[in-house]
């Protein structure tokens, strides 16, 4: 097994996972530390260890609310530990890989959490890529800085650093995968294969990568997981990016909430207050997310997808059949559909579209929620709280199988364990093709 590897920052050991089979490198820098003159600046290079590094932990989460001690759903489903290490100190990435060498060019799943850019982080259990690694791909899942650490605007960030005005969060997970095509061949990954995923935030962030010029050729193939969102006639919609200008006006608003003249001063806080400050000012205020700075993220991502103007990849998408209702209207279906349907006119193939229905216990009776198919996109259904029946187990292989088909080949249809073809999933149309998944399975529509 490959317990250990070189990377170009030196040599990293890995564990085995619970199936032996998989090694499991968790904590691994892949930039430097974007603390004290680097908060609020694109990540830079990480440095040179000796020895041995010991990869044998997640790395320390990004600054934002304290997991775990709140009362809605999330807190319940996965964000169960309020004394999980959080740091300002956060740019560790982690692989899941099946490679006995180097040399195996295994395809690679590059994972982006959500969380509305302002929450979240890889050591989430449903994150656990070792059922995927199982069946023969690269996993990795890369941490990015968040809320006002991440998407803070202002006029001095601009004139200080026009080249990377904003978007640090993005520019993070970009720093990721620009890492991973450099390094995962020493994990036995195929750095000419790589795939990005990612749901809500995650997915909207994929959006912005794929649309991201910068980012042609090193991406092959995309997953967007309730990730195409617009709710009509919402303001404080964190999908849609603001104008630059926009985003430094509220920026200023900030600082002058902090009690600071300007980013020196800023730079000087502690991060927690900062964390502290934010929550009180958010309370009144649009939180900060990815915005349109004219640089690296010139675009609505979105409107970019629907026109053709993401190097024309393969993308899979979806939604949960419960996400969000508005007005009576799904919005997140129409949504999805409305986008996939232009993206088809412009060209754009093939996508594969689904929706994700099951039941799903719980006392709670809490319908398919946002975030819930996690579970079983990871395959991961064992690890849930809630009292899952074979059914579930057996969706989740199903749906963890197309994943990794995606992953693989670009096209979720393949055979499932027993060696018989899963049901037909055929790319998005004119007839609105798209593969439901039900409590009696994947069902084509």
């Amino acid at each position: 097994m490959l317990r250990q590897t070189e990377v170009k920052n030196g040599k990293v050991k890995g564990l085995p996972g619970n199936d032996p089979r998989i090694t499991v490198y968790k904590g691994i820098p892949f930039a430097a530390p974007p603390v004290g003159e680097l908060r609020w600046k694109a990540p830079q290079p990480c440095t040179d260890w000796e020895g041995v590094l010991e990869a044998y932990n997640f790395g320390p989460i990004s600054v934002q609310d304290q997991p775990a001690v709140g009362t809605d759903i999330y807190c319940k489903e996965w964000h169960v530990d309020p004394d999980i290490p959080m740091s300002e100190d956060c740019l560790y990435l982690n692989v899941w890989t099946p490679a006995n060498t180097t040399d195996e060019k295994l395809p690679v799943l590059l994972w982006i959490f959500g969380g509305g850019f302002q929450w979240g982080y890889t050591a989430e259990m449903e994150f656990n890529g070792e059922r995927l690694a199982r069946r023969g791909i690269v996993v990795v899942s890369v941490n990015y800085r968040l809320a006002a650490l991440g998407f803070l605007s202002h006029p001095d960030l601009t004139a200080e650093s026009p080249d990377a005005p904003a978007n640090f969060g993005l520019l993070d997970q970009q720093a990721g995968l620009r890492w991973v095509k450099e390094n995962i061949a020493a994990f036995g990954g195929d750095p000419d294969n790589i795939t990005i995923a990612g749901q809500s935030a995650g997915g909207g962030s994929v959006l912005n990568q794929i649309a991201n010029e910068d980012n042609f050729g090193l991406i092959k193939g995309a997953v967007i997981m309730s990730g195409m969102i617009r709710f009509p006639g919402n303001g404080d919609d964190i999908l849609l990016p603001v104008t630059l200008d926009r985003a430094e006006a509220k920026g200023k608003e900030f600082l002058e909430f902090l009690g600071v003249n300007n980013i020196a001063e800023a730079r000087k806080l502690d991060a927690f207050t900062i964390r502290d400050k934010y929550g009180e000012w958010a309370q009144n205020h649009p939180r900060f997310a990815p915005v349109q700075d004219g640089v690296n993220f010139k675009t609505d991502a979105l409107i970019s997808f629907e026109e053709n103007r993401c190097n024309g990849i393969p993308v899979m998408t979806g939604y949960t059949s419960d996400e969000f209702v508005f007005e009576g209207i799904h919005i997140v279906e129409k949504s999805v559909r409305e986008s996939c349907t232009k993206a088809v006119s412009a060209g754009v193939s093939p996508i594969y579209v689904y929706e994700f229905g099951t039941d799903i216990p719980g006392e709670d009776d809490p319908g398919n929620f946002h975030s819930v198919d996690l579970w079983f996109w990871f395959d991961n259904v064992i690890k849930c709280w809630r009292p899952m029946r074979g059914r579930h187990f057996e969706l989740a292989r199903q749906m963890a199988n197309y994943l990794t088909s995606f992953v693989k080949t670009k096209d979720p249809n393949c055979t499932d364990n027993d060696g018989k073809e899963m049901p037909l999933w055929k790319p998005y149309d004119d007839n609105n093709s798209l593969m439901k998944f039900t409590s009696e399975g994947a069902v084509p529509s």
